[in-house]
């Protein structure tokens, strides 16, 4: 799925927008019993209360493509017969309807995910959408509608106990504490089936929400879809460094470390600047590309190669977000760390004076040490 896809599926989540019925689901307590079922009309609840069930839902449809947001590719063995493709079928087409298709699909969830002795709420919701028509000058043509897309959605989300707060008591004519007793949180993790892709159904895909991209809930993956479990953006991480450390030894130094990031960040703004709709990815061969450029050798960018395959996976397509911070770039010593811009990491300099090792950083103005502007005493020059 594209970037323009997921909004415009975000953008039919508001109660003048969607064609969703009734919203479904189960609560389920700590010792994974369930406590109550939701089975109520959308356009029968008071508007505030739609418009909560209907945030949670768009919740679970937020982040970034690749990080928060994961595809799940079913194998054709899988779509032509299997229990789990079937049960996530007639969901789909009965429109949640089928209250035995529900109840197996919230005990499969409710037997595998593990969510830390927390009391949740499994909402469900399926919307149908007349497609319209997109012109070539990008423009939707609603009265040109010729693609039906049915859908589910899923939001998991903690169910918390509430905070206890002032309120005004209108008999009393005074204030006292008062608690909400249990609050429904935003979506852990959640899932679109089938997915949107080329603007129309594509059963053999379905798309994972995951509030945390260090955390994609194995277990439900395992059981919900009976797939390879996707990297996490830790796992990828993880993976890369991993490679990259183990397979350049002492070649792997602050050149390369600076020539990796700020070559992936560059990747990274572009992508930004062009508006691509498609997810950005990189190859494990682009960045052996890099590493060639800073002249490492070729036995070692083949070992890189090698060893990333192994960590993450053959043919391996990461994310850049996933496997640098974007955002920081921090030096750290056994006494001292120094956080840099990211665009700017090439300021930082490695050099031996007198025989030990320098981390040099220019300081020609705007020094400061706790918020106080500071001058740079000359020092004597050492050879």
């Amino acid at each position: 799925m594209t970037v323009k896809e997921l909004g415009e599926l975000r953008r039919r989540l508001r109660p003048d927008k969607n064609a969703i019925s009734r919203i479904y689901g189960c609560y389920v307590n700590s010792s994974r019993e369930i406590i109550s079922y939701l089975d109520e009309s959308l356009g029968t609840m008071p508007q505030d209360e739609s418009e909560k069930y209907l945030s949670l839902l768009k919740k679970g449809l937020s982040g970034g493509l690749g990080r928060n947001l994961i595809d799940i590719v079913f194998s054709t063995a899988q779509v032509m017969d299997s229990d789990e493709h079937r049960l996530l079928t007639a969901l789909r087409d009965s429109e949640l309807k089928d209250a035995e298709a529900r109840n197996r699909f919230y005990q499969t969830v409710i037997d595998s995910l593990e969510m830390e002795d927390c009391n949740y709420l499994i909402l469900l919701a399926c919307d149908v959408y007349d497609v319209p028509h997109r012109s070539k000058d990008d423009e939707l043509q609603p009265d040109a509608s010729d693609e039906v897309f049915r859908y589910i959605l899923c939001s998991i989300c903690p169910v918390k106990d509430g905070k206890p707060e002032l309120g005004f008591f209108s008999g009393d004519n005074e204030f006292h504490s008062c608690m909400a007793s249990q609050i429904v949180s935003q979506p852990e993790l959640g899932f679109l089936f089938p997915a949107f892709d080329d603007r129309t159904a594509n059963i053999y895909n379905a798309l994972l929400y995951t509030r945390t991209p260090d955390q994609v809930h194995h277990e439900f993956i395992a059981a919900v879809f009976h797939t390879e479990p996707p990297l996490s953006a830790a796992e990828q991480r993880e993976g890369f460094q991993a490679a990259l450390s183990g397979a350049l030894d002492d070649s792997f130094n602050m050149e390369v470390v600076q020539a990796v990031h700020e070559q992936l960040l560059d990747k990274i703004e572009q992508h930004k600047e062009s508006k691509d709709p498609e997810p950005l990815t990189v190859s494990v061969q682009e960045v052996a590309a890099i590493l060639k450029g800073c002249g490492v050798a070729d036995t070692q960018v083949a070992a890189f190669e090698a060893q990333c395959g192994e960590q993450c996976g053959d043919g391996a397509v990461l994310n850049p977000e996933n496997i640098i911070d974007s955002k920081h770039f921090e030096v750290k010593t056994a006494d001292a760390s120094v956080a840099i811009d990211p665009k700017h990491s090439y300021i930082v300099e490695t050099r031996i004076i007198d025989g030990r090792k320098y981390l040099l950083i220019p300081a020609d103005e705007g020094v400061e040490v706790n918020g106080m502007a500071v001058g740079i005493a000359a020092a004597d020059r050492r050879a």
